[in-house]
């Protein structure tokens, strides 16, 4: 399990900020259409972040996740990944993930990637967006990570307390670090019993071979989950995972662009 359903993310709101939001619902090139969330600040962006959710989809946390992007001046797209099998429906605090996150492929998770990243690239992000990111939390951080080698032309993939390894005897982030074609942040729980240090060890050496720019941060006495308001705890945690975020958007928005 990842996030409680009344999780926020821990990161401040910039009152006043111009922003605009809305509910989309977006079409993937083999037809599926899917729940999404848009930010954008009212100035046109150069950069964008695509959202990816844990494993209970779209829900307040992420939409919320893409307003503070957007308060700092990146457009946001949080995607749902459960078009295919529930619908383009809100995802309530009720809602049997269990039951649909196997119903999920790669190949279906990538194409509702591939649709937000064309939408957000497009007159829907401002028409102005030359860098896009991926960043999602757990299942997500996963999806982040792949897609970077599933051919997006992205400018960097953010992951936070992510798994590293195969899912479902389907290659992870590790089997698959030779194909990434964008630079890697994993922010880890140093303390995560799920995804152990030896774990993210043969990611951050996976990568290393393979060439990819990256880091892969455990966040000293973190555990999983630890990205939320809500774990006060690990405030100090959380505050330094965000300040490496927006320095690696920094970064390497400036390389692509």
């Amino acid at each position: 399990m990842c996030n409680d359903f009344d999780s926020v993310p821990p990161i401040p709101v910039i009152a006043g900020a111009a922003v605009t939001h809305e509910d989309l619902v977006l079409e993937s090139a083999d037809g599926n259409r899917f729940a999404a969330f848009l930010a954008r600040p009212d100035a046109p962006a150069s950069t964008a972040i695509v959202i990816l959710p844990d494993v209970r989809g779209l829900y307040r946390f992420y939409e919320e996740f893409a307003l503070r992007f957007a308060e700092r001046g990146y457009a946001a797209i949080a995607i749902d990944y459960f078009g295919r099998s529930a619908g383009v429906s809100k995802r309530g605090d009720d809602f049997p993930f269990s039951e649909h996150v196997p119903q999920t492929t790669q190949d279906g998770i990538q194409a509702d990637i591939a649709a937000a990243i064309e939408y957000i690239r497009g007159p829907g992000g401002g028409g102005a967006v030359a860098s896009v990111f991926t960043a999602g939390c757990c299942f997500g951080a996963s999806n982040s990570w792949l897609a970077a080698a599933s051919g997006h032309e992205l400018a960097g993939a953010i992951g936070y307390h992510g798994g590293v390894g195969e899912r479902g005897g389907q290659p992870g982030p590790t089997q698959r670090a030779s194909e990434m074609k964008a630079p890697i942040l994993a922010l880890q729980g140093g303390a995560d019993p799920h995804i152990t240090a030896e774990d993210n060890a043969a990611f951050d050496a996976a990568l290393t071979e393979a060439g990819v720019p990256h880091e892969v941060i455990l966040e000293p006495g973190a555990p999983h989950s630890y990205f939320d308001r809500l774990q006060e705890e690990f405030a100090e945690q959380s505050e330094d995972a965000w300040r490496r975020t927006l320095e690696f958007i920094e970064q390497y928005s400036s390389v692509a662009a």
